[in-house]
């Protein structure tokens, strides 16, 4: 009886492959939609920035939003800011929109990507089993 080999190694690292990014891309999506439905809308810019990068080489997902308020969204401004460290008393600024100075203290933080996560983490996990329990 004549026996021979058969490797499979590439056609089960290329499946593996695929559902990891098919996966990255599902949870970077559900991430960035949620962080964005949780973004102040006061002209939409920054809640419409959110976006995500699969990098298909390292198996990892980049989730965050390139406008600089995104940031004052998730910790806050001014004595609202998330740790206490912001500025005190207030300041005058000029609103660009309205034309106006305007006086405030600060923005209060939204944490919409801190929440969009924490939401999001028990359905990406299970999707995670289930997509990967099919490969066995």
């Amino acid at each position: 009886m004549d026996m021979q080999f058969v490797n499979f190694t590439a056609r089960v690292t290329a499946t593996i492959n695929n559902a990891a990014i098919a996966f990255l891309n599902e949870a970077g999506g559900e991430i960035a939609a949620q962080a964005a439905r949780r973004t102040r809308r006061d002209t939409g810019k920054t809640a419409n920035s959110w976006d995500y990068r699969v990098d298909k080489r390292n198996k990892v997902v980049t989730i965050g939003s390139p406008e600089e308020n995104a940031i004052w969204e998730e910790f806050g401004t001014g004595e609202y800011a998330l740790r206490g460290n912001g500025r005190r008393g207030g300041w005058v600024y000029k609103n660009k929109r309205k034309g106006k100075f305007l006086f405030t203290r600060g923005k209060a933080p939204t944490r919409a990507f801190y929440y969009a996560y924490k939401d999001s983490k028990g359905r990406i996990v299970q999707r995670a089993r289930a997509n990967f329990r099919g490969l066995s």
